[in-house]
């Protein structure tokens, strides 16, 4: 372990900290990679969000499960964590309003979330779950 290396108790707090975005990468049709924002929480060690069945991402997760996410803290000393693993998506709407609200509530405040939770877990949406293979978790890389 190098000295930049984040234990797993500090990761899971730094993944639970604040309202970091996600940059999730997805495979295009092509190949090609294709990344986009996400808002996330935790369950367990899985991370979890919503987006649209029908946006890139959405078909891109139902074509090919492989996903990377990178979330950083972009204030010194700067610590960074790269999740690689494979999605699942469900469609379930009782499950997804469970988790958008969740995720509402992270980024919104706790006196908007039943709001994004509602507008959130609708027909057409989708709830994706990623269980890590790997993680790359590492610390205060300026000092």
């Amino acid at each position: 372990m190098s000295r930049y290396d984040m234990t797993p108790d500090e990761a899971r707090a730094f993944l639970q900290r604040g309202t970091f975005t996600g940059k999730l990468a997805t495979v295009r049709a092509d190949g090609s990679p294709h990344v986009a924002p996400i808002w996330f929480v935790l369950d367990g060690n899985d991370l979890i969000f919503n987006t649209g069945r029908d946006t890139v991402k959405g078909r891109n997760l139902a074509r090919d499960p492989r996903v990377c996410i990178s979330i950083d803290d972009q204030t010194p000393p700067y610590s960074f964590i790269t999740i690689f693993g494979t999605a699942s998506i469900s469609e379930d709407l009782d499950e997804m309003l469970v988790w958008a609200t969740k995720i509402g509530e992270r980024y919104m405040g706790a006196d908007k979330a039943e709001a994004f939770g509602k507008r959130n877990a609708v027909e057409g949406e989708l709830l994706v779950r990623v269980k890590v293979t790997k993680q790359i978790a590492q610390k205060d890389l300026s000092n």
